[in-house]
Order: C-alpha cells, then sequence, then structure tokens
C-alpha cells in the first residue's frame, strides 16, 4: 500500500519558504520518498498503519498550503507509468521487507 502526497505551497517570502522547506523534510525523516517536486510517496505495510502516516501529514501542513492525499495498493502503484524524457522507466519499488509475495504465476506443475 502506498500514500501518495501532491502539494502546492506557497514560497513568497522566506517564512513560506522556511515552511515548505520543513515539511519536505518531514516527509523525508518519514519515509517518503520524492517522485516529483511536489508528488512524494511513501510504502505502508497496512492500512491502519497509512491512516497513522496521513494523520501525522495534517500536523505539518504550513499556512495556507495545499495538500492532496491519495491511497494506492502496491498492484496500482506498479502500473503507474513513468517516463524520462520521453523514455519510459522503472516504478519505484517497496522495500524488501514489504515484498511478501510477488506477483509472478507459480511453476505449472506435471
Amino acid at each position: 500500500m502506498w500514500l501518495l502526497v501532491m502539494f502546492d505551497l506557497p514560497v513568497m517570502d522566506r517564512e513560506q519558504q522556511r515552511n515548505a522547506n520543513r515539511f519536505r523534510a518531514k516527509l523525508m525523516d518519514d519515509g517518503y520518498r520524492r517522485l516529483q517536486y511536489s508528488v512524494y510517496a511513501r510504502p505502508c505495510p497496512s492500512m491502519e498503519n497509512t491512516k497513522m502516516h496521513a494523520e501525522r501529514l495534517k500536523e505539518w501542513i504550513p499556512p495556507e498550503g495545499e495538500v492532496r492525499t491519495l491511497i494506492v495498493t502496491d498492484k496500482q502503484f506498479a502500473r503507474m507509468q513513468v517516463f524520462y524524457g520521453g523514455k519510459r522507466k522503472p516504478t519505484e519499488k517497496p522495500p524488501p521487507q514489504l515484498l511478501l509475495f510477488t506477483e509472478e504465476e507459480p511453476p505449472e506443475e506435471g
């Protein structure tokens, strides 16, 4: 399961820039990965854990900041298509401790 965070934060003055930098630093400290400049994602082992991180996130939102979250399954996240300069790039992988099951088909018997 992945928690995606997308945001627009005002950075018109020093205080707003400081708040935006603090928000991004807290995301990184909490295990989020930067997908794009204002899009971060965090793998979570369960829905309960995902909700805990989403609640924690609300405490960090700077004044005047707009933040959106989206919860997707590992399978949905893996279907994301990533392009860099027109070339396809692999999607981020979850950490090894979350790879309990793979999507590979079991070998046929017989």
